[in-house]
């Protein structure tokens, strides 16, 4: 199963006090969700992936799994998805972050789509189907973040909590985790560090992911 660093961050670090209904949107071979679905054990998990050949791969990881009764794969554009139900807990990693999932020309072509229109189209759907307390979570490069805040605030979603994601404690930060909900609360924000030298995991990222590395 592929896995990179963004995605088991925000599998990891994406918070509610207790979902029932969680979406992960552009799943990609559907890590996000089996963490998700391992973290909150009385939550059904949906997960969406416009890509035919990852949603494949997901559903496949997903049938192999301990969760596999309260995990669906929707091969399907976020903005034709529909839901009776709406979700407490909103979790994506925009998968085209990732240069080496789009291989061949058309998947390329979408993912550059995404990357003009994708942004706008997801907080509008998230407002749809969230629930009145839930949150949305994103891991996004911090000038993307940015204007992702400012469109969430004209669909009444403020920042709730800002993880700051860093190399190590010498470089800038290079992604932001970002909470959104409806609630406007006092903004929490932090620093997160993944190495402590080089290639020496930090002991925050290894208690984080201790629960889903073997290795750790």
């Amino acid at each position: 199963m592929k896995i990179n660093t963004d995605g088991v961050l925000i599998g990891a670090l994406a918070d509610h006090s207790s979902p029932k209904n969680i979406l992960d949107i552009g799943t990609g071979t559907g890590v996000i969700a089996l963490m998700l679905a391992q973290r909150f054990p009385e939550a059904n998990v949906q997960a969406v992936e416009i890509d035919a050949q990852a949603a494949e791969t997901a559903a496949k990881n997903f049938q192999r799994s301990v969760f596999n009764e309260r995990l669906t794969i929707n091969n399907i554009a976020i903005e034709q998805y529909t839901s009776a139900s709406k979700f407490d807990l909103i979790v994506s990693n925009p998968p085209f972050f990732v240069n080496d999932l789009k291989s061949d020309e058309m998947r390329k072509g979408i993912a550059r789509h995404a990357s003009e229109a994708f942004f706008n189209s997801l907080i509008a759907k998230a407002d749809e189907l969230l629930t009145t307390n839930g949150k949305i979570w994103l891991i996004l490069p911090v000038k993307i973040a940015d204007e992702v805040i400012k469109t969430a605030s004209t669909f009444g979603l403020g920042l709730a909590e800002r993880i700051n994601l860093h190399s190590d404690s010498s470089k800038p930060t290079f992604r932001q985790i970002i909470c959104l909900d409806r609630q406007f609360g006092v903004l929490k924000e932090s620093d997160f560090y993944i190495y402590d030298s080089l290639k020496v995991h930090t002991a925050e990222y290894k208690a984080l992911l201790k629960d889903f590395f073997l290795a750790f």
